[in-house]
């Protein structure tokens, strides 16, 4: 198993450009990063081509990884999840559906992968208790359900400059509690 010393090893290194990290960065992450996408994009195909992307937008930004003591996932994971918001984004300004015959059914993840899932999504639980109730749902409704800050606003009834203040404080909150 590759830790996370390895993969931020394995990401400067490709900041560096060397190519034979960068392959083994994607052997690494590649199967992770592929599954927020399919997630959020409940689409194989469409998975694939967000993976490739963003595994481009990697290998061009690596350079900006910072070491900061988090898990470099995390910044893997935002790239993926960012790119594959974006394209579900595009879908919806396109006017796609979803048909669902074209989902794929969720594999599911291994029991010790659930367990370690399950103890983490009682940690940010335990820290989206501290916000206020309205800020706690802005934060759902932007990271997990993929809302754009305009939907945000308009559904707490709030400037667009009010939810970004919100959603920012709101992430520092829940970054000090989850480093606590």
């Amino acid at each position: 198993m590759t830790t996370p010393e390895d993969i931020e090893h394995l990401i400067l290194a490709t900041a560096r450009q060397d190519r034979a990290a960068f392959l083994s960065l994607y052997d690494a992450t590649g199967a992770k990063l592929f599954g927020v996408c399919l997630r959020v994009l409940r689409d194989k195909a469409e998975a694939e081509d967000v993976l490739q992307d963003v595994f481009l937008k990697i290998w061009r930004n690596a350079d900006r990884y910072k070491v900061n003591g988090f898990s470099p996932m995390t910044w893997l994971i935002t790239i993926a999840r960012n790119g594959a918001i974006d394209r579900l984004r595009a879908r919806k300004t396109r006017g796609e559906s979803l048909d669902l015959a074209d989902v794929l059914p969720d594999p599911g993840p291994t029991p010790e992968a659930s367990a370690i899932a399950a103890s983490e999504a009682a940690r940010v639980q335990g820290c989206l208790k501290e916000l206020q109730s309205d800020r706690a749902g802005a934060v759902r409704g932007a990271y997990l359900d993929g809302l754009t800050y305009q939907e945000l606003a308009d559904h707490y009834d709030v400037p667009l400059n009010t939810m970004r203040t919100w959603l920012r404080r709101s992430l520092q909150t829940l970054k000090e509690c989850l480093s606590r």
